[in-house]
């Protein structure tokens, strides 16, 4: 299978997700508005008290939602990705072998949150280390170029997770604890092939960025163009609530048109990174998949590449000491 045409079975998900999210919103909301009717029938002035209470109510909700149920669309996505990417083919009904799978592999949400956690805690703290010794090198300029390593690095750490996850998924008969080991043991393993994929996930997400960023900037700021008055009293508005509390005033607002422009890039890099993340990005990670699985398909780890990483992060450690 291509990875467009496995992009295409696993993009179901994708939309469940999307549509939990707006479920999410929707009962936050409504638990809002719960707490604020309640709160007004019961004391004309305790609207603002539930609103409070109306809204922890939702969010603990939210949580358990998000917790209990977008985690099975994430993980089945990666594990229908894998299927596909290691076995070129995938089943009629995606979504339910998915949910399937996961179960099936994590017999409790636990041991999922447990594990996917552990991968993260692994990568982290490599990368902090590494942007900790380019600070203390470098003085002010290490400390940015640690910081621009910083957010590369989380953007690559982001990835490496879900291929991760994958390759717990792939070593099914291995416990997840030993796979997620390996997993990680592989992209130090492999660390050229994988930073090939570099290419792909910053050029495919700078292209999105211009494309859809730019025609949404452009036609954001026409609209906007439409409503000076309303940018004229927004500029004069907050200079006038700066100035009072003593702040430093920048250009960007005391000047109506720059403020309109500086609103229509806002809003246009949150339209961009809410598309490219929940569209574009699943189409990248199924290539990274491919390059990363196919690099350790047919590897031998042993006892030493684990001792590797030992020394280098307590929380892979420690997990490697659960199996070791």
């Amino acid at each position: 299978m291509t990875n467009k045409e496995i992009y295409k079975k696993t993009i179901g998900f994708t939309w469940r997700r999307i549509l939990l999210d707006w479920l999410t919103l929707l009962v936050l909301l409504i638990f809002l508005g719960l707490g604020f009717f309640v709160a007004t029938k019961i004391n004309s002035e305790g609207g603002l008290i539930g609103l409070v209470i109306g809204g922890v109510i939702g969010l603990i909700i939210v949580i358990i939602l998000m917790r209990y149920i977008s985690y099975t669309y994430k993980a089945g996505q990666i594990a229908m990705m894998t299927k596909g990417v290691t076995e070129g083919e995938l089943p009629e009904d995606v979504i339910g072998e998915g949910k399937k799978v996961v179960k099936e592999h994590f017999l409790t949400i636990a041991a999922f949150f447990a594990i996917t956690g552990v991968i993260k805690g692994i990568f982290n703290q490599i990368g902090n280390a590494i942007t900790g010794v380019s600070k203390k090198v470098g003085g002010n300029t290490g400390e940015g170029i640690g910081n621009a390593i910083s957010s590369f690095i989380s953007v690559v750490v982001a990835y490496l997770c879900d291929c991760c996850l994958g390759w717990v998924f792939y070593r099914k008969d291995e416990k997840a604890s030993k796979a997620a080991c390996e997993g990680a043991v592989l992209f130090f393993k492999h660390g050229k092939t994988f930073f090939k994929n570099m290419g792909r996930i910053f050029g495919i997400g700078l292209l999105t960025l211009l494309l859809i960023g730019g025609v949404c900037g452009l036609i954001l700021v026409l609209i906007f163009r439409q409503f000076p008055a309303f940018f004229e009293n927004l500029s004069a508005g907050l200079v006038e609530s700066l100035s009072e509390e003593g702040e430093p005033i920048s250009v960007i607002i005391s000047n109506p048109e720059y403020l309109m422009i500086a609103c229509a890039v806002v809003i246009a890099l949150i339209i961009w990174s809410t598309i490219h993340s929940t569209f574009i990005r699943p189409l990248v990670l199924v290539g990274v998949l491919r390059n990363y699985m196919e690099s350790g398909m047919n590897e031998v780890i042993t006892e030493s590449d684990f001792d590797v990483l030992d020394t280098k992060s307590k929380k892979f450690k420690k997990l490697h000491e659960e199996f070791a």
